[in-house]
């Protein structure tokens, strides 16, 4: 380390930068405090730091980049996505045959350098400057590519049509970037809520989950599989240095007419990372009660609870059964200016408009249990709070439901009937549990049977009551999948939700404090009019919207 600090002030002083004394107080410094000499000499006012980097750049052979002199050009600063330029503090200067110039703080980035590469398609070149000028400069021109970008857009002329094209012809040169357009392009074309990118040993499978199934549209050469997934995790702003640990992120993205939020998931696997994009619609959350599927006596047993002034009502059903849909849309009836709704989510994944809604964060030590203690001093009439987790949050969301508030709220169990013993379990008093809770709605999304192939189907009479349909009350015909161009050769297209809906009557309450099994919970309810999953789900069948071997599929 001395010598090498020896040999930097001797290259300085030969360039005439430093005198000999200067030279000898800074190392006097140097050796006290073990400070970089560079950062001594620039402390003591003896160098500045372009002039030191100027003298080691010319040390090992690569160009030094003063932006008070040289101006990036546009076609290579729309080469580089600005969180790129960002993470690794570099600015794109210059594209000249093929290769693409960049001034890095640190030219010896490996990593950088290999990313550049991959994500631009060009040759790298690299130079070096200063941190602070780098990022002054990318603020600078990337904010100036940013207004040009918009005032092309409402159709200025501050940009020429030359410079324009350029600047079009340069981003779209990348093949990585061409890619993952297209099947975030065909994604939405084909419904899907997700898209999996998944490594694999000898390539790289893209799968969508439409309509609940996750189904498989291509296979990419292994050689993409770094760029694509590089192009993601830059989209979502992650880092992309940093294949290790799985990250998360969240991108907006615009495909025709459609505003579409991504929330952007990776996993590190054997064959390398793996990335999950869930595909969030903003215009799902304009659903009305009406379009999920409802039955009559179901959505009547429903709207009769959450209309109430008080109260808790809990929606229940695994991973992706369209419980936030059903709850967003029950708050869509409840939002008025009249009334002030506070919402608890992990993540917010939809914005509603009139609604103030808190986002969770662990790390910061906001819990759903701390949320709703704050939003009990905040007077709100309604609270709704995205998931039941333990025994605080579940505490706390029943004790307000009892003290005038009424409380949406989800948990992770098979059936209604269930979320009554699961609160128990979770410590929550019986009693309590019996005065606060108003309703239980347990649901399962089934995939609707396409309109344009579906086909009638006269199943054998022990086919029918093995499914679940009464013997004195069997369906002449019923519809079974065929598969077209329309739904993709699967024989569905869209998704119907099936309901089970439990109303807290005097005698339930009375077995809740007994605490009563599930069983007994449930046979009570459907002596009171409740239909079970499976009754709703072959209600449906019965009416032609989905099959029976779907029904099967999503109900136990």
């Amino acid at each position: 380390m001395a010598e090498a600090g020896q040999r930097l002030g001797q290259l300085l002083m030969r360039a005439g930068i430093i005198t000999d004394k200067q030279l000898n107080d800074a190392l006097e410094v140097y050796r006290a405090t073990g400070s970089p000499l560079g950062r001594v000499l620039v402390d003591l006012g003896y160098a500045t730091q372009g002039a030191i980097l100027s003298v080691m750049a010319k040390q090992i052979g690569i160009e030094y980049i003063d932006f008070a002199d040289r101006r990036p050009e546009p076609a290579a600063i729309a080469a580089v996505p600005k969180e790129l330029a960002q993470r690794y503090t570099l600015m794109p200067v210059s594209i000249t045959d093929g290769t693409l110039l960049v001034a890095m703080a640190d030219p010896q980035n490996v990593l950088a350098l290999d990313d550049l590469r991959i994500i631009t398609n060009y040759d790298i070149k690299p130079a070096i400057s200063t941190k602070d000028d780098i990022i002054s400069t990318i603020e600078e021109y990337y904010k100036l590519a940013e207004h040009r970008e918009d005032n092309d857009f409402i159709g200025t002329e501050d940009v020429g049509d030359n410079l324009l094209a350029e600047l079009t012809d340069v981003t779209s040169e990348a093949p990585a970037v061409k890619l993952v357009n297209y099947i975030i392009q065909k994604a939405v074309a084909d419904r899907a809520s997700d898209i999996h990118i998944e490594p694999q040993e000898s390539d790289l499978r893209v799968r969508f989950r439409v309509d609940g199934v996750l189904l498989e549209v291509m296979r990419s050469p292994k050689s993409t599989q770094q760029a694509m997934i590089s192009r993601f995790k830059i989209m979502a702003d992650m880092d992309i240095a940093d294949s290790r640990r799985p990250q998360d992120g969240h991108c907006a993205v615009t495909v025709g007419q459609h505003n579409l939020d991504f929330r952007v998931s990776t996993l590190p696997t054997v064959y390398g990372e793996r990335v999950v994009l869930r595909i969030l619609r903003k215009d799902s959350i304009l659903l009305q009660l009406t379009d999920l599927g409802f039955s009559k006596v179901s959505l009547d047993r429903f709207q009769a609870s959450f209309t109430k002034p008080y109260g808790a009502i809990l929606v229940t059903g695994p991973t992706g059964s369209g419980k936030s849909t059903t709850l967003y849309a029950a708050i869509n009836v409840l939002n008025d200016p009249g009334r002030h709704i506070l919402t608890a989510e992990d993540p917010v994944e939809y914005r509603l408009p009139g609604v103030n809604q808190c986002q969770i964060n662990h790390k910061a030590g906001l819990t759903f249990g701390k949320a709703l203690r704050s939003f009990l001093r905040c007077s709100p009439d309604v609270i709704l709070v995205g998931e039941i987790r333990d025994q605080e949050t579940a505490q706390i969301a029943i004790e307000s439901a009892l003290t005038g508030h009424l409380v949406l709220s989800t948990l992770h169990t098979n059936d209604s009937s269930s979320a009554v013993t699961r609160l128990i379990e979770m410590g929550v008093e019986p009693f309590l549990v019996s005065s606060s809770v108003d309703c239980i709605l347990a649901q399962r999304l089934a995939r609707k049977l396409c309109p344009d192939c579906k086909q009638e189907w006269r199943p054998k009479q022990e086919v029918l009551i093995e499914a679940g349909f009464t013997a004195d009350n069997l369906p002449e015909v019923v519809y079974r999948a065929n598969g077209c161009k329309k739904c993709g050769n699967t024989g569905y297209r869209g998704r119907v939700g099936v309901h089970e809906v439990l109303l807290m009557s005097e005698e339930i309450s009375r077995l809740c404090v007994e605490e009563a099994t599930a069983e007994d919970i449930k046979r009570i309810a459907i002596e009171q009019g409740m239909l079970t999953l499976r009754q709703d789900g072959l209600g449906k069948v019965r009416s032609g919207l989905t099959s029976i071997e779907e029904v099967m599929r999503v109900i136990v």
